[in-house]
């Protein structure tokens, strides 16, 4: 998608607010928590749910060219919540038989800034 452009700030300030909205900075606490434990987290479990909701999103833009890859990696630690809430994703595809399953998210992770 080449170098972040205005518009792409502009999406960016207004994903950070949905992700008010949506209370990703509710959920983030819980996932970072001491007591969390990524290999029996629960995609039913809300904080889980809207984190890989909300990085679902972000990363659907992204493939699409919606949105600056490099922006997103500037903003967000993607590689650490993902080590957090991927687990889960992971076991719900499994479960489901669903290779798409949150599939943006992991391919903006793995594909870096």
């Amino acid at each position: 998608m080449g170098s972040p452009k205005r518009e792409d700030g502009q999406m960016l300030i207004q994903l950070a607010q949905l992700s008010t909205s949506l209370g990703v900075d509710e959920a983030m606490p819980t996932v970072f928590a001491d007591d969390f434990d990524p290999e029996s987290a629960d995609v039913m479990d809300k904080p889980v749910r809207t984190i890989l909701g909300f990085g679902e999103l972000i990363g659907t833009l992204v493939k699409h060219d919606l949105l600056s890859s490099e922006l997103v990696h500037d903003w967000l630690w993607l590689e650490g919540v993902w080590k957090r809430v991927g687990p889960a994703a992971l076991r719900q595809r499994a479960k489901l038989g669903e290779p798409r399953l949150f599939e943006n998210f992991e391919a903006l992770v793995e594909r870096g800034p």
